[in-house]
């Protein structure tokens, strides 16, 4: 992990963008009125005749890119995940996912880590939202490199896909020539203490974690779960079997997120024990990024006190 180098996976999504752009002449941009915080400005400025500005009118936006889809168009929809998927859910759950169109729904600031924007816009259940869907595929990618494959990714599979995408500049992860594959996670380590399953912006946190209990002789895995629905059934089994505690952290409630959906697996699969640390059953508050990570319990120190426990 690579501290020196920090991005936000917002940023790596534009240059995603405009530079699949270049390959695939029927990807449409879509945004509301917030292309330069979305980064969306960067595929405007090389295909402006394929990037739509819908102004702040988000239900307009899904309603609008579900028809352009319907027209061999591959729609990429940008804007707050809080807009994205809680202002749109009718248009999404109606006209998207119901018809199974071709949108792509990408929800920047998500989370806890958009920070000053205090608790309005600190989207904490749009995981939830999306995973309930039928037909939507959800992507949370944690650095720069896995968030270019997730956009790609994302282009190539036949319907409604959901990106969660951060403010946050989080480091850099895994080398440029890393292998992804849609509907797997990663797992690093093969400790057998714990399992801290993490994704997007909580993957740093846990990899610290690791880092600091290894220091102790205490020797856990991290597996990032980039990929939430379809979510990696073989691989949390595997985990379940291989050691003796399950811990998830999520940059998201408690309710309905990661934990829920790893949960689930366990419960059908190979019931076991997890612990959830995420938010827990409350709104977010306005502060500083890092100081709201710290204040929710989301830092390494909170996953090494539960590894502990």
């Amino acid at each position: 992990m690579n501290f020196n180098e920090k991005k936000a996976t917002r940023q790596s999504f534009g240059e995603a963008l405009e530079k699949l752009g270049k390959e695939k002449k029927n990807i449409v941009v879509l945004t509301a009125d917030l292309s330069v915080t979305t980064k969306t400005s960067l595929f405007e400025a090389s295909f402006p005749e394929r990037f739509f500005n819908m102004g702040i009118a988000e239900q307009n936006m899904l309603g609008v890119s579900a028809g352009m889809a319907t027209c061999n168009k591959i729609p990429f929809v940008s804007t707050f995940a809080v807009f994205a998927t809680g202002r749109a859910y009718d248009q999404i759950r109606n006209s998207i996912c119901y018809p199974k169109l071709n949108v792509k729904i990408c929800g920047t600031h998500a989370g806890i880590t958009v920070g000053e924007d205090g608790a309005t816009h600190q989207m904490l259940e749009d995981i939830n939202l999306m995973r309930a869907l039928p037909n939507m595929k959800i992507i949370c990618p944690c650095d720069d490199v896995e968030t270019k494959w997730a956009i790609r990714e994302a282009s190539e599979i036949d319907g409604p896909v959901y990106i969660r995408l951060c403010r946050y500049a989080t480091p850099k992860i895994y080398d440029d020539n890393k292998n992804f594959s849609f509907g797997k996670g990663v797992q690093i380590g093969d400790g057998t203490v714990a399992t801290i399953f993490a994704t997007g912006v909580t993957v740093p946190e846990a990899l610290i974690a690791q880092e600091k209990l290894k220091a102790e002789g205490i020797n856990v895995r991290v597996v990032d779960i980039h990929t939430i629905k379809p979510i990696d059934k073989e691989l949390i089994i595997k985990c379940a079997k291989e050691t003796n505690k399950l811990i998830s952290v999520e940059d998201h409630s408690i309710i309905g997120g990661l934990g829920s959906a790893i949960s689930d697996v366990l419960t059908e699969e190979y019931p076991k024990k997890l612990v959830k640390i995420g938010i827990n059953d409350t709104f977010g508050k306005s502060g500083k990024a890092g100081e709201l990570l710290e204040y929710f319990g989301l830092t390494s120190k909170y996953i090494i006190e539960e590894v502990k426990k």
